[in-house]
């Protein structure tokens, strides 16, 4: 006769096996629905240089215009800046303004100051260019490609699936656990993601719900992956998503204005540098670095938050796009923080800063030449403070050698392999695994303890989610509305998919043990919220977002011909 735990036993193995295929049709479900329902990418307006024949493009919110290979509007002509000038749109209509190029510009015949507006008809000099606004022509300047016009998945059926997967190994952690403990935080995060859900659609009117719904399903599987060994640090890290929603909804609402964006700049730079030296001088050494704020019951990490801000400052470039004076802003404000994180060794978060400016620097500049010398820079910079500081070497001499130190430093990485590989494909059983008595396994180790308790198969498909996230950035920068969403989509992409390969890399021995989390899964207060921040760029350059908004047709003043610019459903601009 079967007992009841020879029951539960079965129950759970079933729902260990069918947990990863319901979590994989969500992020399925997911990504076709982020691929569906775009409008066809055509040029906004056109320039035409009636001298040369030749007719330019407009296919972007901020263009960059100039001799430069990286330009958006190349213009092979000697008497033009390799970076001329940025010609950019907003509500009230299209500007120009010059970055600082030698010859200047002139809008019918008048040179410019400043940002400039245009209208349809005017002629805009570019050194000896004369470059003619005119609309475009959506039948020959359409040349990019077509995209799949389909109705979108539905992200209620999505939540849907996503609770089932959640109720799934919430309920396979109480029968391995034989307690209701972990109940309340998985409750705790449904309840959460569908008040969430409805005031994404109630009060905010956004039709996409795709992006929030792989993030919740990171979130989720952490939570209750938390839940099983600490129900308090659950009931931690489930309050820290709450609080990265509200910031995550707070940023997609202060970035709808570019222009806002730009006007806050000095503050937000200021703001990063104040949490770094805070942190060095309030901070208290743990593990080795010198990153947390520990006030009473409560403790911080503010360089998690210097990342948003980091990201605010090297992508809001706007009609500043090119000019020397506000790169070299940005430069100096990296060598600043760079330092602190330096002196505080905490030297993971940095290595994610400094390739954070490496992308920020190709996008904005499209110059190998500046990343072959940002790179030689930094290696003299770590050849010098290792010559200073020889300890620094020695904290990573056990890489690619753990099994030597297998009772020693190697530790942690010896025991991980050990046991992410004895959970197979579908995990040896939520708060069953052995990894829960090593140190950090929460969240240092947090990938290993996946692929232990939850398998291989949902422990990559963490790891393809975040990957994800980068490759989805990318392919919505050619419809973003403004450079600025462009850059910081791809630039939070990435520090998302870098942290991540720092995390499994670390703990498999690719890469030094550099002790940075897992985005969105691994234990950390700071790091759950920050990660939510870091959505809402790339949540920011989807078109969808800001489509709701309707703008009141505004008429551009001039003396022939008038224009209206109004505002179309797609979020797109038409004049007439």
């Amino acid at each position: 006769m079967i007992t009841l735990n020879e029951i539960l036993e079965l129950v759970s193995f079933g729902l260990r096996l069918c947990a990863p295929f319901v979590a994989l049709l969500v992020v399925v479900l997911c990504f076709m629905s982020l691929s569906y329902g775009r409008r066809d990418e055509h040029a906004l307006i056109a320039l035409d240089d009636d001298d040369r024949n030749i007719r330019y493009p407009v296919l972007f919110w901020e263009n960059s215009i100039g001799r430069s290979r990286g330009s958006d509007i190349r213009i092979n002509d000697l008497t033009v800046s390799r970076d001329h000038a940025v010609l950019l749109r907003r509500s009230d209509g299209w500007f120009i303004a010059d970055t600082d190029s030698k010859a200047g510009v002139y809008v019918n015949g008048e040179k410019t100051e400043g940002r400039v507006p245009v209208h349809i008809g005017d002629r805009i000099a570019i050194g000896t260019s004369v470059l003619t606004l005119s609309r475009a022509d959506a039948q020959s300047d359409s040349k990019r490609r077509r995209v799949r016009d389909k109705k979108t998945v539905s992200c209620k059926l999505i939540l849907v699936f996503l609770t089932v997967y959640i109720l799934m190994i919430g309920i396979e952690a109480v029968i391995n656990m034989g307690n209701y403990a972990v109940l309340m935080p998985t409750v705790g995060f449904i309840l959460t993601s569908w008040v969430f859900y409805i005031i994404t659609r109630a009060v905010f009117k956004r039709k996409s719900f795709e992006l929030e719904s792989l993030a919740l399903l990171l979130s989720g599987s952490g939570i209750v992956l938390c839940a099983s060994h600490d129900q308090h640090q659950a009931l931690v890290q489930l309050a820290a998503m709450i609080l990265g929603i509200g910031i995550f909804c707070f940023m997609l609402w202060f970035i709808e204005i570019p222009d806002r964006v730009m006007k806050w700049r000095l503050a937000i730079s200021i703001l990063a540098l104040l949490l770094l030296a805070a942190t060095l001088v309030l901070g208290k050494n743990l593990n080795g670095a010198k990153n947390w704020i520990i006030i009473g019951p409560f403790s911080v990490q503010p360089s998690e938050f210097a990342k948003i801000a980091y990201i605010f400052v090297g992508a809001s470039t706007l009609d500043q796009l090119q000019t020397k004076k506000n790169f070299f802003g940005f430069i100096i404000v990296t060598a600043l923080c760079l330092g602190m994180l330096f002196l505080m060794s905490d030297f993971g978060t940095a290595v994610i800063f400094f390739v954070t400016f490496l992308l920020i620097s190709f996008m904005r500049s499209g110059d190998f030449k500046t990343i072959i010398l940002a790179v030689s820079a930094a290696a003299l910079g770590v050849l010098v403070i290792l010559t200073i500081k020889p300890y620094i070497a020695d904290r990573f001499a056990v890489w690619g050698h753990v099994w030597e130190y297998a009772n020693e430093d190697g530790y942690q990485q010896v025991r991980s392999l050990i046991y992410s590989a004895s959970g197979g494909l579908f995990g040896m059983g939520i708060s069953k695994g052995y990894l829960q008595y090593v140190f950090a396994h929460e969240s240092d180790l947090v990938f290993a303890l996946a692929s232990e308790e939850m398998g291989l198969i949902l422990a990559v498909l963490f790891a393809l989610i975040i990957g994800g996230f980068m490759i989805y950035a990318r392919t919505v920068t050619t419809r973003s509305r403004s450079t600025f969403y462009s850059i910081a989509a791809c630039t939070a992409g990435g520090m998302l998919v870098f942290q991540a390969a720092l995390n499994i890399f670390g703990v498999t021995d690719i890469l030094p043990l550099t002790g940075v989390t897992l985005p969105f899964v691994s234990y950390g207060g700071s790091s759950m919220a920050a990660c939510w921040g870091l959505l809402a760029f790339i949540k920011s350059a989807d078109e969808r977002t800001y489509s709701h908004k309707k703008i009141k047709p505004k008429k551009i003043r001039k003396k022939e011909p008038a224009v209206t610019v109004v505002k179309t459903q797609d979020n797109d601009f038409i004049e007439i």
